[in-house]
Formats: structure tokens, sequence, C-alpha cells
């Protein structure tokens, strides 16, 4: 299952899908091979890129992960900014520091996912129960620029340029399931397969990412009416995948600056029984409660 190495530039680059030569780019570096890979392809591709490193003054290197940016930055004359953030509160570290993240990057900032991260990401999808939107995860992001790069050979590029990067120690603890994924479950797979699974759940990926927009399209008329338009008697009829899709959007949460959050299964199951009059109401995630007055539904 050995796999082709690219070292000639112009064979990554043709793998990237990066904006038009001259773009100004806002660009998400750790310090880390990934994102040092995107950032020196991308001076290759003719962008003009600042780069936007986030130091959360957790781990013991963070500060020399900032100066490694800050010398990348000097180094290829580029203009580079450090965001300093403060993970307070309590509950998931990883969900708390990519909050943060996101609170203070430019939304268009793009990052250096690869393929292989998409991978990883769709098992740990289906591993939690997902619909398409789950098993096509980054598909059609246009900050996800280097999805058709594989992480292997990125980083046998960076270090054929010299340049250093920074190793992040958490990457290294199994006890995450991301790590767990790709240091356990994907080679398993490559061997029960023969063969490299990564790129088969990328081809997945955009197969569904395709099926997902034709479904949109599709839903996109009762995409238009609210939760409390439509008269329950009226949506009982409605196929149950038909329902499901109309629910989902209406179900969705925000989380403090990190995305939004879908229903799980069982709420929009739930969600179903109200409609068709099986029970009065159900308690949704958030405090919420979903009940049905007069045929209309009310989430409160």
């Amino acid at each position: 299952m050995a796999r082709r190495i690219v070292s000639n530039v112009a064979d990554l680059l043709s793998q990237c899908l990066f904006p038009p030569a001259g773009s100004l780019v806002n660009l998400a570096v750790s310090g880390g091979p990934d994102s040092v890979g995107m950032t020196l392809l991308a001076v290759e591709a003719g962008l003009i890129p600042h780069l936007h490193h986030v130091d959360h003054h957790v781990r013991p290197r963070s500060g020399h992960d900032a100066e490694l940016v800050r010398h990348l930055a000097a180094d290829l004359s580029l203009a580079c900014t450090v965001h300093d953030v403060v993970l307070d509160g309590e509950g998931n570290f990883e969900s708390r520091a990519r909050a943060a993240r996101r609170g203070v990057l430019p939304p268009d900032a793009l990052t250096g996912h690869t393929m292989d991260d998409l991978a990883e990401t769709q098992l740990l999808n289906l591993m939690r129960g997902a619909g398409l939107a789950g098993l096509s995860p980054m598909v059609g992001d246009s900050t996800k620029p280097l999805l058709r790069v594989r992480r292997s050979e990125l980083r046998a590029y960076v270090e054929a340029s010299g340049r250093p990067f920074a190793h992040d120690e958490s990457n290294d603890d199994l006890a995450l399931k991301r790590n767990a994924v790709r240091a356990q479950l994907v080679p398993v797979l490559n061997e029960l397969a023969d063969r490299d699974v990564v790129p088969i759940l990328a081809r997945q990926a955009e197969l569904m990412a395709g099926e997902r927009q034709w479904l949109e399209e599709v839903a996109s008329p009762d995409a238009a009416f609210g939760l409390g338009e439509l008269n329950c008697r009226e949506l009982a009829t409605w196929p149950v995948a038909r329902l499901r899709a109309w629910l989902r959007p209406h179900l969705t949460t925000a989380d403090m600056g990190d995305g939004t959050h879908p229903p799980t299964a069982a709420e929009v199951e739930r969600a179903i029984e109200v409609i068709r009059g099986e029970c009065q109401a159900t308690e949704l995630s958030g405090g919420r409660r979903l009940s049905r007055h007069e045929q209309f539904l009310k989430l409160g």
C-alpha cells in the first residue's frame, strides 16, 4: 500500500484549490507541517498571504510556536498577526479551543486541512451517527484548499524545503478520538481493505456532497416555511424523509461561536411524533420544548 510522495511543487499545486494568483488571503497557521506547507504553497501559487496564529497559552511550547510563525512570515516577507486567547469555562477543551479560534480568526481564513483530515472527520461522524452532511464534511468549503492533498506528501514537501515546523504533542494522545482514528482505525481499515482507504473515503464524501446539494435543492420550497407556519395535519401526510429534512434546520442550535449543532436523530423522531399527534410535546437539547398548539408547532 505504498504511496507516491509528491516532491514536485507543480504536482502539489495542481491538487490545491487556491484562489487566483494575486489574491489577498488570510491563512490560519498553527506552525505545524500542514499549515506551514499551505503557506509555502500559497506563496508558490502567487497569492498574497496574511498569516494568523492563535496562541491559546495552554501548551508549554505555545510561545515557541508563535515565534516560529512570526519567523516564517518574516522570512517570506508576509504580514503576520498573533492572536492571544484565554480559554475560560468548563466542558470539552477541543470545542472551546475551536470556538476561541473562530472568534478571533477572519471568517475567510484558509486552513491546512488535508484529504486525510477529511477522511478522519468522516469516520468520526460515522461513529457518532451522521447523515449526508456528516459524511461529506468540508467538501465545497472554500476555506479548505488542500482537501485533495495527502498529509504525508505535504509534510515531505515541507521537510524538503528545510523550513522548521512545530509538533503539537497533543496529537500523540490516543485518548483523543481523532488521534485514535488516525493512528489506529485508518491503518486497520487499510489492512482489511488491502488498499489505501483515504482516497476512497474522500471520493465518497464528494459523491455524498453532490447528492446532498441536489436534495437541498429539491427541499428548498419546504425550507421557506417556518416551524410554526404549516398545519400538522398536512405535515403528517409528508414522507418521513421529507419531514426529517424540513425539521433538522429548524431544530439546529448554535453553540457559543463554535458553529451549529444539528438535532440528534432521536430528537427528530420525537418531533415527528408531535406532528403526528402521538404526543403533545417533547423536550429537546438546550432546555427547549417542542409542542403542538391548535395543529401548529411551537418551539420554546
